[in-house]
């Protein structure tokens, strides 16, 4: 119960836009320094290339909430093209990653889908891969309709799929082919459009992960859970899939030991690599998910 309690609050948090705008003068405090790889490109280009040397690949989100006018979705795109340019100067091991409504979702269909358009061009230039994170369920039927209408043009785009959502599984079939990263959830959701029961969500989850593998989809397998793992990793054994057809995907700062030991295992892993000063909505999600990693937050406080 105390557990529940606590999550509602960090994702009461994580939506609070006076709370998201006062961070942005905080700096990286809170210790969301331990996951968020500093405030700028070059910043987290730099972390990049440290992991890279480890045998593990990466991709990049330049962190952001409430873009709410055609100025700010126009800077966040131009951000993402030049982010797309460093990965290339770099010569690092790295994908984008980013969120629709800080390209302007919220503010016109049409003029998101342009702004997506021009960030898949840059990226098809440097023969680089764009990965649109899905957001709440508010978002999720938005997302998908822009990026059936990318695919039309551009092979080199994929999303997210959320296993709490009912929906989970008739996504994955429609999007057969389509590289996909897979997770268990992040937003609070209605018990109309989401599971509640965490068991429930890990059974979808791993049905979720085995359709799109056994579709010959390239598959994301985006978790921290060693169980989930392990089991992935035996049914692709006893599947007969390739190891190139899959990839395990980590956060930045979390099990650090595990990600290597996969590589050494001879898996790929990626690391999701968030940087920017707009960080306060994304630390806040990730102490809704998992209430323990709060300590990072009573070590960033106690330091200061």
């Amino acid at each position: 119960m105390l557990e529940q309690s606590m999550k509602s609050f960090f994702m009461f948090l994580s939506q609070n836009k006076a709370m998201n705008q006062a961070a942005k003068k905080w700096g990286l405090k809170l210790g969301a320094s331990q996951v968020v790889a500093g405030q700028t490109i070059e910043n987290a280009i730099l972390k990049v290339k440290e992991l890279n040397e480890k045998g593990l690949i990466c991709t990049v989100d330049h962190l952001g909430e409430f873009v709410d006018t055609r100025e700010e979705a126009l800077d966040s795109t131009e951000y993402c093209i030049k982010t797309l340019e460093m990965i290339e100067e770099s010569n690092v091991n790295c994908n984008l990653s980013l969120k629709m409504t800080q390209l302007g979702l919220d503010i016109s269909y049409e003029f998101c889908l342009e702004n997506m358009k021009r960030i898949l061009q840059t990226a098809k230039k440097y023969n680089n891969f764009v990965r649109i994170d899905m957001e709440d369920y508010a978002h999720c039927q938005q997302t998908l309709d822009i990026l059936n209408e990318l695919r039309k043009e551009f092979d080199n785009v994929g999303t997210v799929i959320q296993a709490y959502l009912h929906r989970a599984e008739k996504d994955i079939a429609d999007l057969k082919g389509v590289p996909l990263r897979l997770v268990k959830g992040a937003y609070k959701e209605s018990l109309e459009v989401a599971y509640q029961d965490k068991d429930r969500i890990d059974e979808n989850y791993f049905q979720i992960i085995k359709q799109h593998l056994l579709n010959g989809s390239y598959t994301a397998v985006a978790s921290h859970d060693h169980m989930i793992i392990e089991k992935v990793k035996k049914f692709a054994d006893e599947n007969n899939i390739p190891r190139s057809l899959f990839e395990f995907q980590m956060l930045y700062g979390f099990r650090e030991n595990l990600q290597l030991q996969l590589v050494q295992k001879g898996y790929t892993v990626r690391v999701y690599v968030p940087f920017g000063n707009d960080w306060f909505g994304y630390f806040m999600r990730r102490m809704a998910e998992r209430p323990q990693n709060v300590s990072f937050a009573i070590k960033g406080l106690v330091s200061k």
